[in-house]
């Protein structure tokens, strides 16, 4: 042991850890050739930031399960025992080194945790170089990327790891220097003396360097001394995406591994009975490899136009899917049948009630990016690269898959073009995984947007009942029974036992109810409330899309608000803000009434909507103005459904401690759009079990001509020392700010999602056979 392992070791002997607090936290120095140091933990560190006090209501409900234990808290602590595992290392250059164990797919934790390092190491941001680290089994449930936890889950161990290292710079400079700690000050990566002797964390990082592990204690940086973590930063890796130099699976360069892709069934998970022109294809140009694979008929080319051109040549003979023959109306009714009962009745002459059922139709989990992975799969071993959210999930059941031991399997996760929770399943990897096995050759295997589309993840289609009874202007009860084609929670919390129990026949709806309870908080009173889940039917290939229940349950929950103040005779804003249970959703909602100039004059046709949304220790408003007028639904535009237009929108959000304030303005921009998207104009078409929609140019997602001229975010001032989530957080409110202001614009409740859904095709859809459309040859005409 050296000197200074020496003095690290007496001090922490002299000051035991009785007062770890808030700020002062343990961590380690780690054996390691240049310095490399870990945090540790406890869940008392991590306890939320205690909620503003609420306003009494007439008619207070009682805390529902994710108002006192929710998601992202379960995320949290299941993190916890593995916080030790992440490291963060000072590079011989100066640099810090931080593999992040969560994916990047555009949300920009990236941008954010250098932040964090970067603020508490005295360092600028671009001398932390932040990484995604392969998969890691050690870590448990310490590697998944879901319900907006990335940074409240690491936040604090980041912190705490970044401190360590600062801590022991300092007393590796103070004996080269021979001077007191005290008289020392970090900036920029420069630690300088008061004499003005100085030495860079390049020079100190060996000598700071542990020759065994040691533990040690030290001091957060007080959030008033902050001078990174709340400034608005562009991401780090914005010049790289500009520029085409970003990497994401497909630029990955694997020896031998050529362009993949699959003929998919005419039927959602159909399966292969017989390829009738195999060696016909085999000999096409290019083609080096078919094979049968469980999920169709997989080709491999020296490019992808050939592979595409072989996957439309194959004749394929095709057993029935797990949806045959299904529609939407088929999918319907099965979930009107399965609906829990209301329990509460109207009490005649003493209360009223607005009853009201909504249907949410299937959605596509569609990212920009489409599935996609590289896989090289040889005797004993098998290397996967993979935009992946559940890295560990991935790696276990690939090597369960190719009967190998977890060890022989090497996932490393890339950064990924989008998600939307799509990337929680490891679709394109275990794909890749079987087709890699079955050729015996590398491969780079690509879906097609197409693919997506029809075999891909969706949003389930649910209905949701509600029943909510008043008197003399308060709401006494509020029942609400959302029933869904069930949602595959396949990836687990992040590891294969959770993700087995998840689709035990006998635990899958108990895991969705789980994580329906842990998701759904109102933030409103609404008297005796209860909302219950009932999922049927597993069929399709479902998934979280950008958030899991909320967008549909708060949409509904809003309407039905906005009923009872209308025929109570109160105003809308007034009849929330009375009902909110938390001062922190009252701040936003006063902030966008406020800004948007709530109860304004419109146009006939036209109108405003509110909602509050609140998750994950975090709150949102938004305010809605739209468009129903003839002239503006009626407007002609070439390919595209028109239907009305929100013509502005204004958010408001409340995250606690927002790291970086421009990314969570992006955050809430994105999901805004979603929200509007799933309202008025995104949804997919079943029938006779496959989704009529086959791309971006039938699923209308949101336009750049559609979007509201008027966008303005507010990131409320810091209410706490912590971050709270926001992934997901602007999608439920602005969906539901969206129906609300449809049906003042036009003097009906909205009950069927998207609102466009049950209008005639404004396309006309493609084929299933060949899977994959022809490529179009009116691009010229198509960009005047």
């Amino acid at each position: 042991m050296d000197a200074q392992d020496r003095a690290a070791q007496q001090e922490q002997e002299a000051a035991p850890p009785r007062g770890i607090g808030r700020r002062r936290f343990l961590g380690y120095v780690l054996a390691a050739p240049t310095l490399t140091v870990a945090a540790q933990v406890g869940a008392d560190a991590l306890a939320p930031t205690p909620a503003a006090a609420a306003v009494p209501a007439v008619v207070p409900s009682l805390p529902g399960p994710a108002d006192i234990y929710d998601l992202n808290d379960m995320l949290t602590h299941a993190a916890l025992p593995t916080a030790n595992l992440i490291t963060i290392r000072i590079d011989a250059d100066g640099t810090a080194h931080f593999a992040l164990p969560r994916a990047e797919v555009g949300q920009g934790i990236t941008t954010s945790t250098a932040m964090i390092i970067a603020e508490e190491l005295d360092l600028p941001v671009e001398r932390v170089k932040v990484t995604l680290a392969d998969a890691r089994p050690e870590l448990l449930f310490n590697q998944l990327t879901g319900g907006s936890n990335t940074t409240i889950s690491t936040f604090t161990p980041v912190r705490v790891a970044a401190a360590v290292a600062r801590d022991r710079l300092l007393r590796a400079a103070a004996l080269e220097l021979g001077e007191l700690v005290g008289t020392l000050t970090a900036k920029a990566g420069v630690i300088t003396s008061a004499t003005g002797l100085s030495r860079t964390y390049g020079e100190l990082a060996a000598k700071a360097a542990a020759l065994t592990d040691t533990r040690v204690s030290v001091t957060l940086k007080d959030p008033e001394r902050f001078r990174v973590i709340g400034t608005g930063r562009s991401r780090v890796d914005a010049l790289d995406a500009v520029t085409g130099r970003k990497k994401f699976a497909m630029d990955v360069q694997v020896p031998g591994a050529l362009p993949t892709m699959v003929c998919r069934p005419p039927t959602i998970n159909g399966t292969v009975r017989s390829v009738d022109n195999l060696a016909e294809v085999r000999a096409m140009p290019g083609i080096t490899d078919v094979v049968a694979v469980s999920t169709g008929v997989a080709v491999r080319g020296r490019t992808f136009g050939q592979c595409i051109d072989a996957v439309r040549a194959l004749k394929v003979g095709w057993g029935p899917g797990t949806a045959e023959g299904a529609s939407d109306a088929t999918v319907l009714q099965e979930l009107r049948r399965a609906e829990p009962p209301l329990v509460v009745p109207p009490l005649d002459l003493l209360t009223k009630a607005v009853d009201a059922r909504f249907t949410f139709h299937f959605a596509s989990n569609g990212a920009l990016e489409t599935n996609c992975a590289v896989a090289d799969v040889r005797p004993g071993s098998a290397e996967i690269w993979a935009s992946l959210k559940s890295p560990i999930v991935a790696q276990e059941k690939i090597a369960l898959q190719l009967g190998l031991p977890v060890h022989a399997v090497t996932v490393h996760v890339t950064e990924g073009g989008g998600s939307f929770g799509r990337k929680l399943f490891h679709d394109a990897a275990g794909e890749a995984a079987e087709i890699s096995r079955a050729m015996g050759k590398p491969v780079r295997l690509m879906w097609h947007r197409t693919d997506d589309f029809r075999q891909g993840r969706t949003h389930p289609m649910a209905t949701s009942r509600v029943r909510a009874t008043y008197a003399l202007g308060e709401v006494l009860t509020y029942e609400q029974r959302h029933t869904s084609v069930a949602t595959d929670f396949g990836h687990g919390i992040g590891e294969v036992i959770t993700s087995e129990v998840a689709q035990l026949p006998v635990a899958d709806l108990t895991f969705s109810e789980t994580m329906f309870q842990l998701t759904q908080a109102s933030p409103y009173h609404l008297g005796v409330t209860t909302q219950l889940l009932n999922e049927v039917d597993t069929g399709f290939n479902t998934g979280s899309m950008r958030n899991i229940y909320s967008p549909n349950v708060r949409c509904a929950q809003e309407l039905v608000l906005d009923e009872v103040a209308e025929r109570t005779g109160q105003d809308a804003l007034a009849f929330r803000r009375r009902l909110l249970k938390d001062g922190r959703a009252r701040a936003v909602l006063d902030k966008v009434a406020a800004v948007g100039g709530w109860g304004r004059q419109t146009a006939p046709g036209t109108a405003q909507g509110i909602a509050v949304h609140t998750e994950y220790h975090a709150f949102v408003a938004v305010l809605a103005e739209i468009d129903c007028r003839p002239e503006t639904t009626g407007r002609t535009v070439r390919d595209a459904y028109t239907g009305p237009r929100v013509t502005k929108v204004v958010c408001a959000v409340d995250v606690g401690l927002a790291v970086n304030p421009r990314g969570l303005e992006a955050q809430m921009m994105g999901g805004i759009i979603d929200g509007i998207a799933l309202t008025l104009t995104s949804g997919l078409h079943l029938k006779d079990g496959h989704f009529l929609e086959s791309s971006w140019d039938n699923y209308y997602y949101t336009r750049q001509w559609n979007t509201p001229p008027e966008l303005e975010i507010i990131v409320m001032p810091p209410t706490g020392d912590r971050p709270g989530g926001a992934g997901e957080l602007a999608v439920g409110a602005a969906a539901a700010a969206v129906a609300c202001a449809y049906g003042r614009a036009t003097g009906t409740m909205p009950t069927s999602f998207p609102v466009n859904h049950d209008k005639p095709l404004a396309f006309t859809p493609l084929p299933t056979v060949p899977p994959i459309p022809a490529s179009p040859t009116d691009g010229r005409a198509r960009a005047l």
